[in-house]
């Protein structure tokens, strides 16, 4: 198996209509795949530019606990992007941006850091894409970007691997702690921090 790199935002559950729709917003203009309506714990319906498992029909998730997304974003080029565009894609467009994908997307309803929050986990799906999550700045602006927009109140960056997760963004701030340090010596200590919910 390779490598598993990926930014998890946690959010009050209220803000995943809100989160979605900036997310779509980071999507190639003319993607090539029908819509995918999708309707949300609640009712709410929301239709995104995405597929769901690689499939385009109407997604219920009124009352699941999961909604798994295949996306592709587009990225301000810095010298990683350019880098991994080279050999993987058609490189920087006209507006200085890469388009990377497939990048997964769960959407937990229930987050499994606090059940008082949801959260919108963004997994790169090859080891190349890992490292690239890894290096690259203005992958992680674009996180926590979407975390600040979204009204996250976490950004973390997790290797997948058991090894301690990075703080990017918390309560409105960007951060740079990692789980298992002295400010958070576990998750608790960190979701402790959260605005109650």
């Amino acid at each position: 198996m390779g490598l598993i790199y990926g930014y998890d935002i946690h959010l009050r559950p209220g803000n995943v209509a809100r989160a979605l729709a900036r997310l779509a917003g980071l999507a190639p203009a003319g993607r090539d795949v029908p819509p995918l309506e999708v309707t949300l714990p609640g009712g709410e319906r929301i239709v995104l530019p995405f597929t769901s498992q690689f499939e385009s029909g109407p997604v219920d998730c009124s009352t699941g606990s999961t909604l798994d997304l295949d996306t592709s974003l587009m990225f301000d080029a810095d010298d990683a992007l350019r880098a991994y565009a080279q050999p993987n894609g058609p490189g920087p467009g006209a507006d200085g941006r890469v388009r990377i994908g497939y990048i997964y997307v769960t959407v937990r309803f229930v987050s499994l850091l606090h059940p008082g929050y949801a959260s919108v986990e963004c997994w790169a799906a090859t080891s190349g894409m890992s490292r690239l999550f890894a290096r690259s700045a203005g992958v992680r602006k674009v996180f926590t970007g979407f975390a600040a927009g979204s009204g996250g109140v976490c950004c973390l960056f997790d290797t997948g691997d058991g090894a301690p997760e990075q703080v990017c963004w918390l309560n409105g701030e960007p951060a740079e702690e990692k789980i298992g340090g002295h400010r958070f010596p576990d998750r608790q200590a960190l979701v402790a921090t959260w605005p109650g919910p």
